[in-house]
């Protein structure tokens, strides 16, 4: 912008002027922050999901889709990373007794504790109509209903906060934790005695053998580890083997 598309007002201030040529301002808009900052901020974002956040407990990825799903230890663990605390209120909530039908809808905002600046809010609902819900008895599920709420609540105002959508997405999250929760059924017993099968054909000292899942699984004991785990494992000892 010249100095030609400023006019002077009386009080000595400025005013845009518009170009008569091309009938637009000339305002560029300005970024809050430079691309630079932008991109060390995200590195520290992905730094942090890589090495303080674990896959199954923070995060779940459900088969079909590229990005995985935040859950609620993780969007917990972001909001403590960036200083964020949380302030939940229920703005509607719908409790028809007779008809058995309950429906919560949640706001969660997140304060920034060092500048008391609002960050984000996010909003959650969950009712007894929802399709994991209609064959069970809503009537003992009625607290669960408000904790989904307030789960996907503080989900959306961790992702929205934290800029964290690029990474992670919240439409599948119910998907991913039914996933989780399959997938931590405890290793069978077939699953230990091949592991044992393995150990012993490959003469393995067991303090290897505890190293090794605890450097893999942090459990120090067949007995500890998830059927996925366990699979994932035999399959490791198989590997092992077929190169003595």
């Amino acid at each position: 912008m010249t100095n030609n598309d400023l006019l002077r007002k009386e009080d000595g201030s400025n005013e845009l002027k518009v170009d008569p040529v091309n009938h637009h301002s000339c305002i560029v808009p300005k970024l809050a922050i430079s691309l630079s900052e932008a991109e060390e901020r995200m590195k520290a974002l992905n730094d942090f999901v890589t090495q303080m956040m674990q896959e199954g407990v923070d995060y779940g990825r459900v088969e079909g889709y590229s990005k995985p799903t935040l859950l609620k230890p993780g969007a917990e663990k972001l909001c403590d990373a960036f200083g964020f605390s949380k302030q939940v209120d229920v703005i509607r909530r719908i409790k028809e007794w007779e008809k058995g039908f309950f429906t919560y809808e949640v706001k969660v905002t997140l304060i920034n504790k060092q500048t008391g600046m609002m960050e984000a809010e996010g909003i959650g609902s969950c009712n007894s109509k929802e399709k994991s819900f209609v064959h069970q008895d809503p009537y003992t599920l009625v607290n669960t209903f408000l904790k989904m709420a307030k789960k996907r609540a503080l989900i959306d105002a961790v992702l929205s906060a934290t800029r964290a959508s690029g990474i992670f997405t919240q439409d599948i999250e119910d998907l991913a934790e039914a996933q989780i929760k399959h997938n931590n059924e405890p290793a069978t017993p077939k699953q230990r005695e091949m592991i044992y099968r393995l150990v012993a054909e490959m003469n393995m000292h067991p303090n290897t053998v505890k190293e090794l899942m605890m450097q893999m699984y942090q459990v120090d004991h067949s007995t500890k580890l998830t059927k996925q785990q366990a699979s994932s494992f035999i399959q490791d000892l198989l590997l092992l083997k077929s190169k003595h």
